[in-house]
């Protein structure tokens, strides 16, 4: 049994996309568009998925949070280093505060230290505080992609937050070219 929070049980689990049911990925999707209210696009489903997922149960079996962490690469300095990046990351609504999002960072965070050169993720404003607590550093260099054109510069793109990079933020990060949101 995993730990207590207000007084209900919850079971972590992780898995990869390839392993995870199609009721486990109906379960996700719903209780993703419920945490962000219905925006979050079949864009965004996707970039959650063909990775490592972390799924919180309660003692009913309901999914009460979700978080998955896919690869991506950017492109620093010269090198092409291989990040974790966290995407899909929600509590139920009616759970949000009673440290199940930490659970499901944890889940990732372990992942990404085990499997990747750093961490990397775009934050909505509510998410920004658990992730900056938790050590996520935000990345104060410029960013860009390298698309289908060649290399394109987003000087008006929130910078991601970082976990475990050592970068020089003299050199700007371009991460790998994707539809829906590069971020």
């Amino acid at each position: 049994m995993g730990p207590e929070y207000g007084g209900r049980v919850t079971t972590p689990r992780t898995a990869h996309t390839s392993e995870l049911t199609q009721d486990d990925l109906l379960d996700a999707r719903r209780l993703l568009d419920a945490a962000f209210d219905g925006d979050f696009s079949d864009h965004d489903w996707e970039h959650g998925l063909g990775g490592m997922h972390a799924l919180v149960r309660d003692a009913s079996g309901a999914l009460v949070a979700h978080g998955s962490v896919i690869q991506r690469r950017i492109l620093h300095n010269g090198r092409s280093l291989r990040i974790g990046y966290v995407e899909a990351v929600a509590v139920r609504p009616d759970r949000q505060r009673q440290g199940l999002g930490g659970q499901v960072m944890g889940s990732l965070e372990r992942i990404i230290d085990r499997a990747y050169d750093l961490g990397a993720l775009s934050a909505s404003d509510e998410g920004q505080r658990l992730y900056l607590a938790r050590g996520w550093q935000e990345w104060k260099g410029a960013v860009g992609t390298l698309g289908p054109d060649g290399v394109l510069h987003m000087p008006d793109e929130d910078p991601p937050l970082l976990w475990g990079a050592d970068l020089d933020p003299a050199h700007e990060l371009l991460i790998d070219w994707r539809d829906g949101d590069v971020y």
